[in-house]
């Protein structure tokens, strides 16, 4: 299903919310606060400082980018000549850091959050996913979600499936025309539902499926970085892996994407651990490559 993993890049400290947009790679790197983009024979350039540290990534109609800065609950909007503004402020709706993001093709974005200080090992609690209209407007379009994380918007723009890190599963919604998300269902409960009704410790200990940062498929699969197994996963609607891929020894993976000229090329995010405590000051975070049969489909 996969040909072998080689190193694109090194030296990162956290990459996070990989994408392909206009011939390049697009990632994040948390904790050394800066937006990359790198070709694929791994030359990187340094698009945007993000102090409040970046996570999810998307693009408007007229090209501008739209970044999250996690700590300070901010969406940013850098323009095409690279001035930076302010696209929407949703401290009010975020119980933790601002997390990853899918921009649909109109500009509405719908971003996830951590919902309790994960960092801090606070109890788990449940999290909004926000959704930020093209014009800046912020509002609540899930409620009680289990740290929604990596998103993902099918081809024909009318489903949006969130990973519940937290809930072991993905979660379905129908895109009405006007953004607003309804008939919720569950997509695939990968493994069963911990209990967050104690502490991280306990709720980390009976989590069997992690799904982190994960991209679509053109056969409606999604590949998710299962933090738990240190692999990523093939998941089906229903809830069956089909295929699997293990990190490396001494490496877990926490967020892929699917891109390159013929969308068959897997970018995949990894680093030895996720605590902020230990990868601040680290630089051993790896983008690793492989390739797989099926291609992109849908966003991000």
């Amino acid at each position: 299903m996969a040909g072998k993993l080689e190193e694109l890049l090194s030296g990162g400290a956290f990459f996070e919310s990989p994408r392909w947009h206009e011939g390049r790679w697009w990632v994040s790197d948390f904790y050394r606060r800066i937006v990359l983009a790198i070709d694929e024979r791994g030359g990187a350039e340094v698009i945007m400082e993000v102090e409040g540290q970046p996570s999810g990534i998307g693009w408007m109609p007229d090209g501008s980018m739209l970044v999250v800065s996690m700590k300070e609950h901010l969406v940013l909007r850098r323009e095409t000549s690279g001035a930076v503004s302010i696209h929407a402020d949703v401290a009010e709706y975020c119980g933790g850091n601002l997390n990853d993001m899918v921009v649909g093709s109109s500009g509405r974005a719908y971003a996830g959050n951590f919902g309790f200080d994960l960092m801090g090992f606070a109890e788990p609690a449940p999290a909004n996913l926000i959704r930020i209209d093209p014009d800046g407007t912020a509002s609540v379009a899930a409620e009680d979600l289990l740290f929604p994380n990596g998103s993902v918007i099918t081809p024909d723009g009318t489903t949006l499936i969130v990973g519940e890190t937290a809930g072991a599963r993905y979660t379905a919604f129908t895109i009405a025309d006007d953004g607003s998300l309804t008939d919720r269902r569950v997509w695939a409960q990968v493994a069963p539902e911990p209990d967050i009704g104690g502490s991280l410790e306990a709720t980390l200990a009976q989590l069997q499926f992690g799904p982190d940062g994960c991209t679509l498929d053109a056969e409606g699969m999604i590949w998710a970085a299962d933090e738990v197994n240190g692999r990523l996963a093939r998941v089906a609607e229903g809830g069956e892996i089909v295929a699997e891929i293990p990190s490396p020894e001494g490496l877990n993976f926490f967020a892929c994407a699917l891109g390159g000229e013929d969308g068959r090329t897997m970018l995949i995010c990894a680093a030895p651990d996720f605590l902020e405590a230990n990868r601040v000051n680290a630089r051993d975070a790896v983008l690793l490559t492989t390739r797989v049969d099926v291609p992109h489909a849908g966003l991000p």
